[in-house]
């Protein structure tokens, strides 16, 4: 569920991760921020974090 609210956050990482991010979000025809959220979303689920989206679906259900 799209956010309407965004944060900036600023990373510093090495050249060779950069490129595989921007290699994983154009063959997935996303951006490089769409990508970054996609993969924090399934690590989280991965590792049983509950993120504020899927509470607030919780609570709307």
């Amino acid at each position: 569920m799209p956010n309407n609210k965004t944060a900036t956050l600023t990373v510093r990482i090495a050249p060779e991760f950069k490129e595989a991010l921007r290699s994983a979000a154009e063959t997935e025809h996303r951006s490089l921020s769409n990508m970054i959220e996609v993969l924090i979303r399934d690590h989280c689920r991965n590792h049983g974090i509950s993120l504020q989206e899927d509470q607030k679906r919780n609570k709307d259900a």
